[in-house]
């Protein structure tokens, strides 16, 4: 069989071991999950969607820690460490802890008649399963990577499926219109449980399948939404709920306009699984106080003011402009831009070029990505021009694209980091190596 010393060794081997990053279909991940015995005691929550995704299972994962349940959280991809992928208890896993989970399902793989070669997600995915089930943990909480219907989070039976959003995005995998991929995102639903939808507006497709395969599906606006206090809008909100109300909230630690779907979306949850998890109102205050998730429209402390966003398409890109209008003035603003090839890079730039004056646009250390000159081409296309209140500059990487960007801003300006999580990485991988 087998096997490697370290996480990073682990994880270098899977970077290659199966012909391709994505491959979509659950027969390979089953037989493997079968030979593992792999199965819960507890409620499992899972989430998918478009965006919102990270922030949902952070809430989710905040509040049940304060009312006092062991839990697991499974999100991706991670910014600086495989590590962020696990978290049990609100810390994240060590690679010690993580190590015989990595053999555990090795080992399952070889002693299948025939031997199936299992993705980098898939196989990662299986160790931090069998790691939270062998923990015996009160709830958790899994992030389903790509679409729903055939991700490897989807050989769990759920207890509850919440959908963030539905838009535009992995369109190679997906489908290139909202109804093809809200029914992928569906495939996370089942039978006589709860099915929970936050998009506003979900397509029909994913109503369809909800009620075809019998789900207890609960709609944002029909069966939950979110009502502001009257007279006190910036302080204070509820949840309004099919069989319960939840007044006087404050907002959660996360930053901006989208949070408050997210947060209604993971109080939904919490209803539905009520019996088996109860919460608090006292819970459910502390937790939107004390929910933290790099990344997400983080605004780090300091000046020049840093934003720091992983938004990577268009429907995240109208969220982070509207944040950025939201923030008050700023002379001028300084982007740091790098993106996959396969986004919709023009409608990114499209939601952003007029909160932008200078952008330091950067290749980014993968082969999925956009050259910086692709992405400058992008910018002229959408009429960004070089003059003395506006610029484009190509950079090798995220890190000088920022020292750049620093270089350049006054105190009183702003640096936006974003479109990915790899140029997200590397300007925290630089901040980082600086505080030493």
């Amino acid at each position: 069989m087998t096997t490697f010393p370290t996480l990073d060794a682990w994880l270098t081997h899977l970077e290659s071991a199966h012909p391709v990053g994505i491959d979509m279909g659950l027969a390979r991940i089953s037989k493997v999950r079968d030979a593992l015995d792999l199965k819960f005691a507890c409620p499992v929550i899972t989430v998918g969607g478009t965006n919102g995704k990270g922030s949902t299972c952070a809430i989710l994962e905040a509040i049940l820690l304060r009312a006092g349940y062991t839990v697991g959280c499974h999100t991706s991809p991670h910014l600086l460490a495989f590590n962020e992928r696990a978290r049990i208890n609100g810390q994240m896993a060590t690679d010690a802890e993580l190590l015989p989970h990595f053999e555990a399902v090795e080992k399952a793989r070889q002693a299948l008649s025939e031997p199936v070669s299992l993705t980098y997600f898939e196989f990662t995915t299986l160790a931090i399963m069998h790691l939270f089930a062998e923990r015996g943990l009160d709830a958790v909480i899994f992030e389903v990577g790509l679409g729903g219907r055939l991700d490897a989070v989807n050989i769990l039976d759920t207890d509850c499926a919440i959908i963030t959003s539905i838009d535009i995005d992995h369109t190679d995998f997906l489908g290139d219109t909202r109804e093809k991929i809200a029914f992928e995102k569906a495939g996370i639903f089942r039978a006589g449980k709860p099915a929970i939808c936050a998009d506003p507006v979900p397509p029909q497709t994913l109503i369809d399948h909800a009620e075809k395969i019998g789900a207890e599906l609960w709609l944002f606006g029909r069966d939950f939404r979110y009502e502001a206090q009257p007279g006190n809008e910036r302080q204070q909100w509820s949840y309004i709920g099919p069989t319960m109300r939840r007044s006087a909230l404050a907002y959660p630690a996360l930053r901006g306009a989208n949070q408050l779907l997210n947060t209604t979306a993971a109080l939904a949850g919490l209803e539905a699984v009520r019996d088996r998890l109860p919460v608090s109102a006292q819970d459910i205050r502390l937790g939107l106080a004390n929910v933290e998730l790099p990344g997400r429209f983080q605004v780090l402390p300091g000046k020049p003011s840093i934003v720091l966003d992983v938004g990577h398409n268009p429907h995240a890109a109208a969220v982070l402009g509207q944040n950025l209008g939201n923030m008050g003035f700023f002379p001028y603003t300084y982007a740091v831009f790098g993106s996959m090839r396969d986004k919709d890079i023009a409608g990114v730039l499209e939601h952003l070029k007029g909160e932008i004056d200078h952008w330091n646009v950067t290749d980014l250390p993968t082969p999925r990505a956009a050259s910086a000159q692709e992405l400058e081409t992008a910018l002229r296309d959408v009429g960004v021009s070089d003059a003395p209140d506006c610029s484009v500059t190509r950079f090798a990487t995220p890190a000088e694209a920022f020292q750049d960007a620093l270089k350049r801003a006054s105190d009183n300006d702003r640096i936006v980091v974003f479109g990915s999580f790899f140029t997200v990485a590397g300007v925290m991988a630089y901040r980082k190596s600086q505080q030493h």
